[in-house]
């Protein structure tokens, strides 16, 4: 089984690793329900079998990354649903899931821990003390369950980055910290990109990258992850959470012009790629043949 020293030896690498797709939206698109505040969660609580076939079959299309349900399994979400004090319960039955989903593959298992609060709302990250203790509790969960490294995503604000990278860094464990952004490469609160990974890596962030833009956006963002000497990718997504016949995804994407999109981030220097919200395993099936052929092409060169 691959762990923590695999992945940093991985990292170093010279061919990009592959991130999954996405999860939440996925379980959506298989039949289940993902309300607010649970979201993603609400398949640890009777729908793992779903929960599984995801993981597994991101794992066939050929990630190397499979992420734990574990997006929304702090105290603070499951204490809004009713399930106060579940959280180390359902963090390790989410990582245990991924896990054996992946068993026979070559990955390594991430938890996600996200912000506490909603990703799109950085008016509502809480104070200091509290991002300090609440992402501290979540990474030692996600640690206690047996993780290979925390990826700390959908960031929207420095100082949850920062609070959320120390966190999971006192782990011992590998972390991936990932940034929201909107126009111009900046984050969600209005600060620029540069300012929140300059504090990533400050706090300890083993690589860091963007997720849950839309592809076209990617590469106004790869110039300022690069300047951080730190290993650096992103994961696009086909539009936000909430797609429906009426307001269907508002940046679609087909797995064939995501592939298209992957060439110009590897030719950036992105050694992390993968997909977000309204991805799934063609998504991720169609970035491994290009970077199979990417490799190829690269090896046949003189």
């Amino acid at each position: 089984m691959a762990g923590a020293d695999d992945l940093r030896a991985r990292l170093l690498g010279a061919d990009p690793l592959l991130l999954d797709g996405a999860l939440g939206t996925e379980l959506e698109r298989r039949g289940l329900p993902c309300e607010l505040p649970l979201w993603s969660a609400h398949a640890l609580l009777g729908h793992e079998e779903t929960l599984a076939s995801i993981h597994a079959d991101y794992a066939r299309a050929g990630a190397e990354i499979l992420t734990a349900n574990t997006f929304r399994t702090q105290e603070r979400t499951l204490s809004r649903a009713g399930l106060a004090g579940r959280s180390r319960d359902l963090t390790r039955r989410a990582v245990a899931i991924a896990r054996e989903a992946g068993a026979g593959h070559p990955i390594f298992v991430a938890g996600s821990a996200a912000p506490l609060e909603d990703c799109f709302r950085p008016d509502l990250v809480p104070d200091d003390a509290t991002l300090r203790a609440e992402h501290v509790a979540h990474a030692e969960a996600l640690g206690d369950a047996g993780v290979d490294l925390i990826l700390v995503e959908t960031m929207n604000s420095v100082r949850e980055a920062a609070a959320a990278t120390a966190a999971a860094r006192s782990t011992g464990l590998p972390v991936f910290t990932s940034f929201v952004c909107g126009a111009d490469a900046r984050l969600l609160s209005g600060e620029a990109l540069a300012r929140g990974v300059e504090a990533a890596a400050s706090a300890g962030a083993d690589a860091v990258l963007i997720n849950c833009l839309p592809a076209t956006q990617v590469s106004d963002c790869l110039p300022t992850l690069s300047k951080a000497r730190l290993p650096f990718g992103a994961y696009a997504n086909l539009g936000g959470p909430g797609d429906t016949p009426e307001a269907p995804r508002s940046h679609p994407c087909s797995p064939a012009e995501l592939g298209e999109h992957l060439d110009s981030w590897i030719a950036s220097g992105a050694s992390l790629v993968g997909g977000c919200c309204g991805t799934n395993p063609d998504h991720i099936r169609a970035l491994r043949e290009r970077l199979d052929s990417l490799r190829n092409r690269v090896h046949r060169c003189p």
